[in-house]
């Protein structure tokens, strides 16, 4: 198999030639046809994300096909196409599994991060966390939806039902959750850096009813806001755009330091929350209404050997959409 590995943070993926690993009991091999490049993957490669096992391969919006099973594994068909998400295994036993928040269990193991993922040819799973994907789909499209689509689900179920919704940081989730809004009949505002016209003209493609900077004032009070942007700087701002009893969550899984603010800010019962990670839940209900909501997503497309490029490229904000890699 072929492989972009890191082997020390900060520095370029190296492309190696690997042996095919072979799938462990209640594991599955699948030859990858494509991986999605996601923001978490420059943070577990610059070093932001502690303690990750080295050498690994990233990636963790993968969408293959079964071409091995291992022991004990059943519901699973030789050439059955899965997708793999970040969350790659829990333990089962811990109280945050018992109590059906397997997202914060204590002993995990996560795609791309602790164990290795699908910026590859291949990749073991385990079978349990893979979910099947449509047969006759788009695996470059389908790939984004594994975390970008996941965790701006999981997000915008954190922030409530309320119908105005603010989005700081346009990339691939927001670009996702933006047309499930739409689909639901919410309203979305969209926050992008200043200066990103191009980002503002695309969430406003994809049904934003208002696309600015994230330092402008919103012109709706909004009911609540997400955070994609790992900027700490937006929190106090989007505090200061939703209503009394608002929510601000912040979706990502890193974020530089929150500055202080004036209390007042959140007074009268706004809150500010963070998402963590995903839930299988979380990916049945969310698969289940890519076909109806029509959602349809926006990728680049790179050759598995770019993976560096594609990486540098989302770390510069040069793209609307995700980066994709094909083996």
């Amino acid at each position: 198999m072929r492989a972009m590995v890191l082997r020390e943070t900060g520095k370029p993926l190296m492309l190696e030639k690997r042996a095919s690993p072979s799938p462990g009991p209640g594991e599955i091999r699948v030859a990858v046809e494509a991986c999605a490049v996601c923001r978490t993957d420059l943070h577990v490669v610059d070093g932001e994300l502690p303690n990750p096992r080295l050498p690994v391969i990233p990636g963790h919006e993968i969408v293959g096909r079964v071409e091995a099973i291992g022991a004990g594994v059943s519901g699973r068909r030789l050439g059955e196409r899965v997708g793999i998400p970040w969350l790659g295994h829990t333990c089962g036993r811990c109280p945050y599994c018992a109590s059906g928040h397997e997202n914060l269990c204590d002993e995990p193991l996560f795609t791309g991060y602790t164990r290795d993922g699908g910026f590859a040819s291949h990749v073991v799973a385990d079978a349990d966390y893979a979910f099947a994907l449509p047969d006759d789909g788009d695996p470059v499209a389908l790939a984004p939806l594994l975390c970008a689509g996941l965790i701006g689900w999981r997000s915008l179920a954190a922030a409530g039902p309320g119908e105005r919704i603010g989005i700081y940081g346009f990339g691939a989730a927001a670009h996702i959750i933006t047309q499930v809004c739409t689909w639901q009949g919410r309203r979305v505002f969209a926050f992008t850096r200043p200066g990103d016209v191009d980002a503002q003209d695309f969430a406003r493609s994809l049904g934003a009813v208002w696309a600015g900077a994230s330092d402008e004032a919103s012109p709706e009070t909004l009911d609540a806001a997400i955070i994609f942007a790992p900027v700490g700087d937006l929190v106090p701002l989007a505090l200061r755009a939703v209503r009394k009893g608002g929510r601000v969550v912040c979706g990502g899984i890193h974020m530089s330091d929150i500055p202080a603010f004036p209390y007042r800010l959140l007074w009268e019962e706004r809150q500010v929350v963070s998402v963590a990670n995903l839930t299988r839940q979380d990916a049945t209900e969310f698969l289940a209404i890519v076909p109806q909501a029509g959602i349809r997503t926006q990728t680049v497309r790179y050759p598995l050997e770019a993976a560096n490029e594609a990486l540098a490229d989302l770390r510069a904000g040069r793209l609307q959409g995700a980066a994709v890699l094909i083996p």
